[in-house]
């Protein structure tokens, strides 16, 4: 589902009282698909390649089965096992998909995600003790 980022009806005044519209719906208020970063545990990592509304390149990887996990300042490549929970949305867990706060086992441990892996193209996180 496209993302819709209309401007707001509400006056800010704090009465609550709406706005008259004064114009229809605007092509540059329309986002772009969400990424649905998914676990892929043959090994296999699939990625999208998006272009932004100022020409930039953002890459939205869709199969990931890698983390970067940073262990007292140091970076190591691990793999994930599962996704064992999402603060955000419980179902997310159950169909392996991973955003920014995941809890996900690794082959180090259980680790939190501290990144959006949607916009950066990667999976950083961090060890839970």
């Amino acid at each position: 589902m496209v993302l819709y980022n209309k401007p707001i009806k509400r006056k800010a005044s704090g009465s609550g009282g709406r706005r008259r519209a004064s114009q229809d719906k605007r092509l540059h208020h329309y986002g772009g698909f969400q990424a649905m970063t998914r676990l892929n545990k043959e090994g296999k990592e699939h990625r999208d390649v998006t272009k932004t509304k100022g020409g930039s390149i953002k890459v939205k990887p869709k199969a990931v089965s890698f983390a970067n996990l940073v262990v007292n300042g140091k970076n190591q490549k691990v793999k994930i096992i599962n996704v064992v929970e999402t603060p955000s949305n419980k179902h997310y867990a159950r169909e392996n998909i991973i955003i920014k706060g995941a809890i996900i086992e690794t082959e180090a441990g259980k680790a939190r995600v501290t990144n959006r892996p949607g916009q950066d193209g990667v999976i950083n996180a961090v060890p839970i003790k």
